[in-house]
């Protein structure tokens, strides 16, 4: 017969020793993970506020800023819908275009590199406060400093002042080697999506030509990024080679803001050439680049006259297709003017 007393006590003994072997592994295991290095977080771009972006290319209607500009200077107003000619894709779409220029308020971020050699242009961008009045002189709009090395970081927040803005920019500490122009277009297109809807959304870039150093945004990413968004990029870059300086000069703009983009794969190896070239034709935005300090003001002063003086047109996509599309933008008449309009955006599948 079993002895019922045994049998329990054996199960007794069995279950302390059950309790003892799992504490000793709890206690192992808690050890073990409190010597083991914590697991490398993700790397995300810092956020600039926590509002949620507001993209507004959306999948039924595209904006399309659009500056027709003669070749001589001066800005060709009084065109109607009738007048242009938009292509999506090649196929053209049934436009509208708003009766004025473009008026609204600006939300202005101005990014400045502080890496690797700009130090050596820091005497001029010191002087760029005083140009920033050309965004600000209606009182309502808004500018943000970003700086930027191998990250970017707010220096100055939204302010309707041009002065503190220029103080900001008085006292720019070199940074370290790095220069993230993805990271940190990027990270001044959600401080710039945070503005109310109203404002007219412009990124000035001034920086050198080729990104070293995003560690948290691939080209690929900051295309879709763009294309999803009515940022207007404008790019002054510094110290470029002299041919590309009279290229600059001399050309229509066309080949720089018109040519169709066959695939993603060719966009993505243009941002690897020339990044702050070519997120601003992305953008509908333009490229400029200096050599001296006057150059540099001038070229400002073209952005920002240029930023103001754009027809608005928007039109429903009749393509669906999720993805990256090429625009193209053009007059129904050739009155010799320099067309510049965006050169893509992103559609996506979303209801």
């Amino acid at each position: 017969m079993i002895d019922i007393g045994v049998f329990s006590r054996m199960r007794f003994g069995r279950l302390r020793f059950s309790r003892r072997v799992f504490a000793a592994l709890l206690f192992t295991t808690a050890a073990a993970v409190a010597q083991m290095p914590p697991a490398e977080p993700p790397l995300p771009l810092p956020t600039p506020h926590n509002d949620s972006p507001s993209l507004r290319v959306t999948t039924t209607e595209v904006l399309v800023p659009t500056l027709v500009e003669k070749r001589g200077g001066g800005i060709i107003y009084g065109l109607k819908p009738e007048d242009f000619v938009l292509e999506d894709n090649g196929v053209p779409q049934k436009i509208r275009v708003q009766e004025e220029m473009d008026t609204a308020p600006v939300a202005l971020v101005v990014a400045v590199e502080q890496g690797g050699a700009s130090v050596l242009e820091f005497d001029k961008v010191a002087k760029l406060g005083p140009l920033l009045d050309l965004f600000l002189s209606d009182g309502r709009s808004q500018a943000a400093l970003v700086g930027f090395d191998s990250k970017p970081h707010l220096i100055r927040d939204y302010t309707h002042s041009s002065e503190e803005v220029n103080e900001a920019l008085k006292h720019l500490e070199p940074g370290n080697g790095g220069d993230a122009i993805l990271d940190t277009v990027s990270y001044a297109v959600d401080l710039l999506e945070s503005q109310p809807k109203e404002y007219r959304r412009v990124l000035l870039l001034i920086s050198e030509e080729r990104d070293h150093g995003s560690k948290h945004t691939k080209p690929d990413q900051l295309i879709r990024k763009i294309g999803q968004s009515d940022v207007l990029v404008l790019s002054v870059a510094f110290s470029p080679a002299r041919a590309e300086l009279l290229h600059d000069m001399k050309d229509s703009g066309d080949d720089r803001t018109m040519s169709m983009i066959s695939s993603l794969f060719m966009l993505v190896q243009a941002f690897k050439k020339n990044a702050a070239k070519e997120v601003a034709r992305m953008s509908g935005g333009e490229y400029n680049t200096f050599t001296g300090g006057k150059g540099f003001e001038q070229r400002v002063v073209d952005s920002a006259r240029h930023a103001r003086n754009r027809y608005l047109i928007t039109f429903s996509p009749s393509d669906p297709s999720p993805g990256l599309h090429s625009i193209r933008v053009r007059t129904a008449q050739d009155y010799g003017a320099r067309v510049v309009a965006r050169a893509n955006y992103w559609r996506t599948d979303e209801p």
